[in-house]
């Protein structure tokens, strides 16, 4: 895998990689970023999110298993000091439909978590993460 960073100005940035789509980074206006684009760390985030969802979904299709919506909510906390790594992340998976089997999303979501998502694999080896599911909450 292979990718490339180019540098915008003050501390934004454009990246591209292996699938030559560009995503921005930046960062708040008061370190020196213009806050048009997500954080480094929030794109750690978006990746273990990104990881995780698409295992679940592949994992549901083969169970004949089709959500009508499909969310995946994040909560992480970081150290207060640099190099202020996330010490622990907490996912919340949330599905919506009719006739969902918990005990099919929860294997889908644990095989995701244990043994396909490799964001995951990578993270926990420095960060405790956690998650819940829940089904056809009231909002």
């Amino acid at each position: 895998m292979h990718a490339e960073l180019r540098w915008i100005d003050g501390l934004t940035f454009a990246a591209k990689g292996a699938t030559n789509h560009w995503v921005v980074l930046d960062t708040r206006k008061e370190i020196g970023g213009h806050d048009g684009a997500s954080s480094p760390m929030e794109m750690v985030l978006f990746g273990l999110m990104g990881c995780s969802a698409f295992d679940v979904v592949s994992i549901l299709k083969k169970m004949r298993m089709e959500p009508r919506d499909f969310r995946v909510y994040v909560e992480a906390e970081r150290a207060s000091e640099h190099p202020k790594v996330f010490t622990k992340i907490h996912l919340k998976y949330v599905f919506y439909g009719d006739e969902l089997k918990k005990e099919n999303l929860e294997r889908a979501v644990s095989l995701s978590q244990e043994k396909y998502c490799s964001v995951a694999g990578m993270l926990k080896q420095a960060v405790e993460i956690t998650y819940e599911i829940v089904v056809n909450p009231q909002e």
